[in-house]
């Protein structure tokens, strides 16, 4: 029997579902790959592999794309790792360079400051470049709050702009997958989610950061009705910039 392949974000974001996949029966039938957000989403675009824990920036760009999961990478507000980090107030930000991990934080950046902040700004990529601020995810944000003049949590923008939670990451399938995988692959996330508790004792430390805090409150990981109602809403306006 082919093993189903999957990409999941090497992130600590992702730790609760790789402990519940893991510690799953499904874990002898899968061909589990960790990666960076923009690579799992190149993946499951160029069908390298049938699920991918993608940024959801990248969902259009998937052929075939079907949301697979009961489960995402979301915040209802505040997510303390998706940041834009500047040395001025943001309506003095004139240029931002983009964080090469992601697509959606990238993509979310935009939609803020077009949107909400109504502020037109040059984006760069190049890391080289100095920019008056930077977009930055993961666990790369981790205690750099207090680096930076100010910190912008784009989960807590984005909601102050649409009163909706986000969906940062989704798990998408770009081919049909057995319903009784699919609902051995819900139960197992469940459980992962279930045992953060237990999770946290084998992490590691991080002395100015609260990974509790993050796993147990900050990251909110149901898809719910509103948070589908967010990620349509987000992809329209990604659509408009």
């Amino acid at each position: 029997m082919n093993k189903i392949k999957i990409s999941a974000v090497s992130y600590t974001n992702t730790k609760p579902f790789l402990f519940g996949i893991q510690h799953s029966d499904l874990a002898n039938r899968i061909d589990l790959s960790l990666d960076i957000p923009s690579d799992c989403a190149a993946k499951l675009i160029n069908k390298q592999v049938d699920i991918g824990l993608i940024p959801v920036a990248a969902i259009p760009q998937v052929p075939n794309a079907k949301i697979v999961a009961d489960y995402c990478i979301g915040s209802v507000g505040a997510v303390n790792s998706v940041f834009i980090f500047s040395r001025v107030p943001v309506e003095q930000i004139r240029t931002l360079r983009l964080d090469s991990h992601s697509r959606t934080s990238n993509n979310l950046a935009r939609v803020l400051l077009k949107f909400y902040w109504k502020q037109e700004v040059s984006f760069s990529t190049e890391s080289a470049e100095e920019t008056d601020a930077i977009v930055l995810i993961g666990d790369r944000t981790f205690g750099k709050k207090d680096h930076y003049a100010f910190a912008y949590d784009m989960g807590e923008e984005w909601m102050n702009f649409t009163g909706l939670p986000f969906v940062y990451a989704a798990w998408v399938a770009n081919t049909d997958i057995s319903e009784d995988f699919l609902s051995e692959f819900n139960t197992a996330l469940a459980m992962g989610l279930a045992h953060r508790g237990e999770l946290l004792k084998e992490l590691p430390k991080h002395p100015d950061f609260d990974l509790e805090d993050y796993l147990m409150h900050k990251l909110d990981f149901e898809l719910t009705a509103q948070k589908r109602e967010a990620l349509a809403l987000f992809l329209s306006y990604i659509e408009k910039l």
